[in-house]
């Protein structure tokens, strides 16, 4: 059986225009994006070889597109999206857990932000 070790992309900022509300779809806000990204890279590590590893840049490309390149209602389906996305592109990943944050959503009350967290396997 595998190993599982964890590369983390932690606080990817975007600003992009996901909201149920049309002012949230019209003038967009921050979102913030935490990835786990559970694999075997240890022959990479003992290889020190990137070719044998997850490029973590190509990662972040596949983020950036899903989340700056469509509008959703929700961070759930978002959040989706991008688990599905990594899980799709990178044959090594096993398991993948997001998490993406919207900073100061539309509630009647203050709150710094409010966050999904979507985690997913490869069956």
């Amino acid at each position: 059986m595998p190993e599982l070790n964890i590369i983390r992309i932690k606080n990817a900022v975007f600003y992009a225009y996901h909201g149920a509300f049309q002012d949230e779809q019209n003038l967009g806000g921050r979102f913030e994006v935490d990835i786990d990204m559970y694999c075997d890279f240890k022959t990479a590590a003992y290889e020190d070889n990137l070719e044998r590893t997850v490029d973590y840049e190509k990662v972040y490309a596949v983020m950036k597109e899903l989340v700056e390149g469509k509008k959703y209602f929700l961070i759930e389906a978002l959040g989706y999206r991008i688990a599905d996305g990594i899980l799709d592109n990178f044959d090594m990943i096993r398991r993948v857990d997001v998490r993406v944050r919207k900073n100061s959503p539309p509630v009647r009350g203050v709150i710094d932000s409010v966050e999904i967290e979507v985690c997913r396997e490869k069956s």
